[in-house]
């Protein structure tokens, strides 16, 4: 049960970080491109990526599976925005912003997918050097 707590507490740090980020993209980008719901997705797939490889077993990093549920499942999973994303792309198709939709898509995938290798690649090394 208490491990259900950290998760909801990450979870509510998650969201209300990313409301702050969505609104701060928003306002020094516009709203015509969903920046900052970009960005977020592009963050929270870096950070979980690192802190995923730091703390594995035998990593550079011992930490609880409370810490490891409240970082990776509450504080990420609270932060990243695939629902949004997911709205988001669905809206400018009913826009009929075919090629926004098509480059939203294609760049959350591929620099999501580059961030988490990233942090990945990076913990990975510093788990060596321990």
């Amino acid at each position: 049960m208490v491990t259900y707590l950290w998760i909801a507490i990450g979870g509510a740090l998650g969201s209300m970080a990313r409301y702050g980020c969505a609104e701060l993209g928003s306002s020094w980008l516009g709203d015509r491109f969903p920046w900052g719901t970009l960005a977020i997705n592009v963050i929270g797939s870096l950070v979980i990526g690192f802190f995923g490889a730091l703390t594995v077993p035998g990593g550079r990093f011992a930490v609880t599976p409370d810490a490891r549920a409240f970082v990776m499942v509450g504080l990420c999973g609270g932060y990243t925005t695939f629902s949004s994303f997911s709205f988001q792309t669905l809206s400018l198709l009913r826009e009929g912003q075919l090629l926004r939709a098509l480059l939203y898509i294609g760049g959350s995938v591929v620099f999501c997918l580059g961030a988490v290798a990233i942090g990945f690649v990076g913990a990975t090394a510093l788990n060596r050097g321990a």
